[in-house]
């Protein structure tokens, strides 16, 4: 995790906000907006919004796949080539 060095009252934010997104677009460090002195809000970039929720869903994916590796779902890697290789021959 970043270290937290952007920690900002929700004043800053009423007032700043057009150089918050500035911050935001040239060096990527979210903001950690306080109300009455605890932490209330990130802010982040759409980019890095976008990457952590593309992240968290390849996350999803592996931990179904192994989840079903261990009850015994899904094929070996030779039965997956053997597939493969029969669906490249029925393409041509």
């Amino acid at each position: 995790m970043p270290s937290v060095v952007n920690i900002k009252p929700i004043s800053y934010l009423k007032s700043h906000a057009a150089r918050i997104s500035q911050d935001l677009a040239m060096n990527g460090n979210p903001f950690f907006i306080t109300q009455n002195g605890e932490a209330s809000m990130v802010i982040e970039s759409v980019k890095q919004y976008q990457d952590k929720e593309s992240l968290i869903a390849a996350l999803k994916l592996i931990a179904l796949g192994e989840k079903d590796r261990l009850v015994g779902k899904g094929i070996s890697v030779a039965e997956s080539r053997a597939q493969l290789a029969a669906a490249r021959q029925r393409r041509k």
